[in-house]
């Protein structure tokens, strides 16, 4: 008797080192950590860094999937904001890149039970830690897809703030202006553009209107960071943003003028 396949997750998105982009966001986070035991003086703040760059390189792909140079750009303005302001919250900006991947449906795939319960758990560690944006980010990802919606993620906004970052020498600022400066640049980020990269696992293009509402979901993040605090965790997706919108702003600059 045949049975169906087991559905594949929307969420997962392996590495293929066969292409450059994906060999460069490893040995830039590696670069990243290293240089982070130097700047900030212990291991755990240089993962902090490392991981930092990373997401910040993953969210762009999100956000920016027909161009790889974005990302490269990300991961090193993340690692510079790390560094000088600390490496902030893996929780949320692991959170931000999920939710941010199933908005944008980079996979192809439809989210499944283990999807919306792997959003529940990353709204609600992102919820623990204090930073509401990020979670409220992964718990409303299912809400903003066409297919398989779910409401069971909301449920982690509701988690109780559990810990508190008290880590010395760490500074919101170079966050909040990455922050401010890719809020800055919404109407050419979230503008709309065509998309033509190819999904992970369908025989289809990634859909413009859904990196458009991914894009537009990162901003609104980002805004509720800065007015409601834990903007330090968002770095790399202000990094992610901020890049991204400076790469519109070139290529609109560049047809004005041909």
């Amino acid at each position: 008797m045949n049975t169906a396949p087991a559905p594949q997750p929307a969420l997962a998105r392996p590495l293929d080192f066969s292409f450059p982009s994906n060999r460069i966001a490893v040995a830039g986070a590696v670069g990243a950590t290293l240089l982070g035991r130097v700047v900030r003086g212990n291991w755990g703040q240089a993962l902090g860094v490392g991981g930092a760059a990373f997401s910040a390189w993953a969210i762009a792909r999100e956000l920016d999937p027909d161009s790889p140079q974005t990302a490269n750009t990300a991961l090193p303005v993340a690692a510079a904001a790390a560094l000088l302001g600390g490496p902030g919250n893996p929780l949320a900006a692991f959170a931000a890149l999920s939710g941010l991947r199933m908005i944008a449906g980079t996979t192809g795939q439809a989210a499944t039970p283990a999807d919306h319960l792997g959003l529940l758990v990353q709204s609600a560690l992102a919820s623990a830690t204090g930073n509401r944006s990020a979670a409220l980010l992964s718990a409303a990802a299912p809400l903003l897809t066409p297919e398989a919606r779910s409401w069971q993620p909301m449920l982690g906004v509701l988690m109780p703030r559990l810990w508190r970052d008290h880590a010395s020498g760490l500074s919101t600022t170079p966050a909040a202006l990455l922050g401010l400066g890719a809020v800055a640049l919404t109407p050419a980020f979230t503008a709309p553009e065509p998309v033509g990269s190819p999904c992970d696992r369908a025989p289809r293009t990634v859909r413009a209107g859904e990196v458009q509402r991914a894009r537009q979901a990162a901003v609104v993040s980002l805004a509720l960071g800065l007015v409601g605090g834990g903007v330090r965790g968002l770095g790399p997706l202000a990094a992610a943003v901020l890049t991204v919108g400076l790469r519109r702003v070139r290529a609109g600059a560049a047809r004005t003028e041909s």
